[in-house]
């Protein structure tokens, strides 16, 4: 049987394709007793929401035929956003020096957040070139989160 996410993410590509946008990432959690299917779209120049209204409603119909999921949750369709997380490998290859955050599930040398710029990921290891020109390894097992770094 298929998860909820593949599922999911197979019924609502035709739609996201048709809105000019690329599949980012499917979630299926649940958060304060409410489950939620979330879409992620992204698309050159942006997400509008008319383009999320074009994902959404028919998504919603086709989510109600195929009824994958058992009891009741929330369908939301939403840009990727600027700070997005990188969870996959095609993530990490389209944004190659770009400048990221790491997030530790430990503290190394006291932090647990790192920020500079992707230089490489192989198998989950991810390697960033920081301010000082070093680089730096983070292996997959100790990092909980990578994603865009964005400054104001």
């Amino acid at each position: 049987m298929k998860k909820v996410t593949a599922v999911a993410a197979e019924l609502a590509l035709p739609f996201v394709q048709a809105a000019g946008c690329t599949l980012w990432d499917v979630e299926y959690v649940r958060e304060a007793g409410t489950w939620f299917l979330r879409i992620y779209i992204d698309c050159p120049g942006g997400v509008s929401v008319d383009q999320c209204e074009a994902v959404s409603r028919p998504l919603s119909d086709a989510l109600d035929v195929a009824d994958p999921i058992e009891g009741s949750y929330v369908l939301e369709v939403s840009s990727a956003g600027a700070d997005r997380p990188l969870k996959k490998p095609e993530h990490f290859a389209a944004f190659l020096g770009h400048e990221v955050e790491v997030r530790l599930y430990r503290p190394v040398e006291g932090r647990k957040e790192f920020h500079g710029v992707l230089k490489g990921y192989d198998q989950g290891d991810v390697t960033l070139t920081m301010a000082d020109g070093t680089d730096r390894v983070f292996p997959k097992k100790e990092t909980a989160l990578v994603r865009l770094y964005v400054s104001f």
